[in-house]
């Protein structure tokens, strides 16, 4: 694995901070949104057969990254081309790529994901909403919750659970929802988190889907809806290292130029070293996500499973960390809508949440890669 980014990567990078920059934190987030897909940033993962960059997760997640450090992230960016794009662009009929891939790229249309349910959480074996056949059709019944952005999604890919005509057991499928199929129903989440991107109670009554709305082969499970979720880790942990990068930013600038007595804040270690810390933490769990982005890209998607929680879990511990304690070098500055962190304090906290906890994470490894037994 490469330990150095090449330079079409740094120069990604640099292409897409100025772009960020010129958006600023009071982005407008259609605005960023036609912009980037002009400039091929939202498709950089998707085939270039279908208008894609040809570039995989790890370009993405430098797209992402980069927009975050300079104050405008875009979480749909996890959503639409990481998850949804990328499980279609695996996994789809030549049907579904040519109707979705394009329109993904372009930004001419988002789609959101729907896995998480009220009494499940994201366990994919308790997931209850279910899909039955009827006829040539399919029968979708169920409920979702903190579904991002379904009201400015053309469609959603929902997970739902089939049952094998051989055991009897549910299994894991999944199928795009447009936005207005009858029996599709919507409720607005109020949330304390500042973020342009609402979220989203969902019902499924009977929403009949055609045959063709289900991406891939039915009994291929787990291995697709994986295909998704490591994507999205990979991606949130990017979206945490943006944040994290922003917020210290913030605070190097005001240690630099507050001054107290004598000297810049900034001089003195009780300030210095936290936020040292931080960039050290926020580097060490760059360096994660991007093995894990590697590993992905490479199709190894086992090793890919691993990093990306590792990445994840990193990356939303160091974001915390970051943001805390570039409040706190702000003191009462930093509580203000002046400068403009504090907000994040709240938002950090979901990089430790979502899309999976930072103790469900630590179960995976303590029983996939250390082989300690389950306690559950």
């Amino acid at each position: 694995m490469p330990t150095i980014e090449t330079d079409e990567h740094k120069a990604l990078r640099t292409a897409v901070s100025a772009l960020g920059k010129r958006h600023g934190r009071d982005y407008d987030r259609e605005a960023l949104w036609s912009e980037a897909a002009k400039l091929g940033y939202l498709g950089v993962n998707l085939p270039e057969a279908y208008g894609g960059g040809g570039g995989g997760i790890a370009e993405l997640s430098i797209v992402l990254e980069e927009l975050g450090a300079a104050g405008a992230p875009l979480l749909m960016m996890i959503v639409s081309p990481a998850i949804c794009g990328t499980v279609i662009a695996r996994f789809g009929t030549e049907a579904q790529k040519q109707e979705w891939l394009p329109a993904l790229a372009d930004g001419t249309r988002t789609m959101a994901f729907g896995i998480t349910e009220p009494d499940a959480g994201s366990n994919s074996h308790r997931i209850s909403t279910t899909a039955r056949r009827d006829g040539a059709d399919w029968l979708l019944t169920g409920r979702k919750v903190f579904v991002s952005g379904v009201d400015i999604a053309d469609a959603t890919l929902i997970v739902g659970r089939t049952e094998d005509s051989r055991t009897g057991r549910l299994k894991p499928c999944l199928f795009i929802v447009p936005r207005d199929a009858p029996g599709f129903g919507r409720r607005h989440i109020e949330m304390e988190l500042t973020a342009q991107e609402k979220q989203f109670e969902l019902t499924l009554d009977d929403v009949r889907l055609p045959a063709e709305a289900l991406v891939g082969d039915e009994d291929a499970g787990l291995l697709q809806l994986f295909a998704g979720l490591n994507p999205e880790r990979i991606m949130t942990a990017a979206f945490a290292i943006g944040m994290g990068r922003y917020a210290l930013a913030q605070a190097i600038t005001y240690a630099k130029d507050r001054t107290v007595w004598n000297t810049p804040i900034g001089a003195h270690q009780a300030i210095a070293h936290p936020l040292a810390q931080a960039h050290i933490d926020l580097e060490l769990a760059r360096l994660m996500m991007q093995k894990a982005a590697h590993l992905y890209d490479e199709g190894e998607d086992v090793a890919a499973g691993e990093a990306a929680n590792m990445a994840k879990y990193a990356a939303g511990e160091a974001c915390v960390k970051a943001v805390d304690q570039a409040v706190h070098t702000l003191g009462g500055n930093g509580l203000t809508r002046e400068f403009g962190i504090a907000s994040l304090i709240t938002a950090a906290r979901v990089a430790r949440i979502a899309p999976v906890s930072r103790e469900m994470i630590l179960n995976y490894v303590s029983h996939q890669t250390l082989g300690l037994p389950k306690s559950y």
